[in-house]
């Protein structure tokens, strides 16, 4: 099987060839720049002190370069905005340095000047005349959304407040995804994973909107979650108006990519707790599921892409509600989160979901554990969740800053011996 075949079959709860592997196809199944540039010297694919491009800046994720997905032996390959999710563009190029010394390269809209604190302050679309939407603290890794929410009247609270990054897609992104659909699908037989935004209800990433200067409406991380219960009517009206653009918006890609794309990111709204879902599975399906049913059937009915869901934490709860909705995919299958042992998930859905991810645990094992206990933990996972079919290889969520490189090693050796 070729890379497009090998993940088609996997989706398809088909066995492939081996078990695909993912690396960096969406930004929540990347690796920090840092961590990109460790291994990149380890597989001696760069002098030192080359720089590596930080492809999604509020996560500080590492480019995954076409060599190091040829080293790897990765089989997927992402598609993305072309704006950073500050709202500049990634272009104009510039050296950096991390907190932690790692040479990289940012694009031109990125500050790169720390505050009196040391912090550095992010803009969005680099307009320094607005509040910052972000900020790295001294010695952090990645950025935190600042809070920019204006004072609440509930008497004059309007729903387009909340709607105004949900509009038509402009002809300039038609024009963005048809010609990287194209360019990825011809360049490699690796499978095209895109994220074209506006599927996502709730995603409280987005909810801040760092990306825009002065956002409007319930803006506020906390006010966010109380609003599902105390504002529903509002929440539920912006969901419904969101959906009807996201099915126009969906119609005119579809016509754009056509099957060059094989998955698409649907939502990256988190459910899950260490200990549970903070949402109870009436309340899924009451708010949410309408929703994530509209758009998967669009997509079910009118293209062959499969559909993808990224929720962290403790979800088996609302599974059986995720699978009706019509999600083909599952990810990041956090399995240190209570409940989600793999072989209790594989065996209850693993006929009716794929698990993308699940691979190793990146909150204790990854970045703690030996060279040994990575190695073993790999085989256990691909031998749980790749029987069958069912089952993309990738870490659970992006592999952080700060893994010893002996570490990363293992994880790809691993990979490689046991797939």
């Amino acid at each position: 099987m070729n890379s497009r075949q090998r993940v088609a079959a996997a989706i398809n709860h088909e066995q492939p060839d081996r078990v695909p592997l993912d690396l960096g196809a969406t930004s929540v199944t990347g690796m920090h720049v840092s961590s990109v540039y460790r291994l990149r010297q380890a597989l001696k694919l760069d002098p030192p002190g080359t720089p590596v491009k930080v492809t999604e800046v509020y996560q500080m994720l590492g480019e995954i370069a076409p060599d190091l997905l040829d080293a790897l032996g990765v089989d997927t390959v992402g598609l993305g905005s072309a704006e950073s999710f500050f709202g500049f563009k990634f272009e104009n190029w510039k050296p950096w340095t991390t907190f932690d010394g790692t040479p990289v390269l940012v694009p031109g809209g990125f500050n790169t000047e720390p505050d009196e604190k040391g912090d550095i302050l992010m803009y969005p679309e680099d307009d320094r005349s607005v509040a910052p939407s972000g900020r790295m603290p001294k010695g952090g890794f990645y950025f935190d959304s600042t809070v920019r929410q204006e004072p609440i009247d509930d008497d004059n609270l309007n729903v387009e407040d909340n709607l105004e990054e949900y509009g038509p897609i402009s002809d300039e992104q038609l024009q963005y995804f048809a010609a990287e659909a194209d360019r990825l699908h011809s360049e490699s037989d690796r499978a095209v994973v895109a994220n074209f935004g506006g599927t996502a209800f709730g995603d409280i990433a987005l909810v801040p909107a760092p990306w825009m200067k002065n956002p409007k409406g319930i803006r506020d991380v906390a006010e966010w979650y109380m609003s599902t219960v105390s504002r529903f009517d509002y929440v539920y009206e912006l969901f419904t108006r969101q959906c009807d653009v996201a099915l126009k918006n969906l119609a005119k890609i579809y016509d754009a990519v056509g099957d060059r794309v094989s998955v698409t990111f649907m939502t990256g709204t988190d459910f899950g707790t260490q200990n549970g879902p903070f949402i109870s599975p009436a309340s899924y399906r009451k708010l949410f599921q309408p929703f994530h049913h509209r758009v998967n059937d669009w997509v079910h009915e009118h293209t062959p892409w499969k559909t993808f869901i990224h929720t962290c934490g403790s979800v088996v709860a609302l599974l059986p509600d995720i699978v009706d909705a019509g999600f083909d995919i599952l990810n990041p299958v956090q399995c240190s989160a209570a409940g989600m042992d793999p072989k209790t998930l594989k065996d209850r859905f693993g006929d009716r979901i794929t698990f993308w991810g699940g691979g190793v645990d990146t909150q204790k094992t990854l970045p703690f554990g030996a060279p040994d206990e990575i190695r073993r933990q790999v085989r256990e996972r691909i031998e749980i969740f790749g029987r069958g079919g069912g089952f993309v290889f990738n870490t659970i969520h992006n592999v952080q800053a700060g893994v010893p490189t002996e570490n990363l090693a293992a994880l790809y050796e691993a990979v490689r011996e046991y797939r």
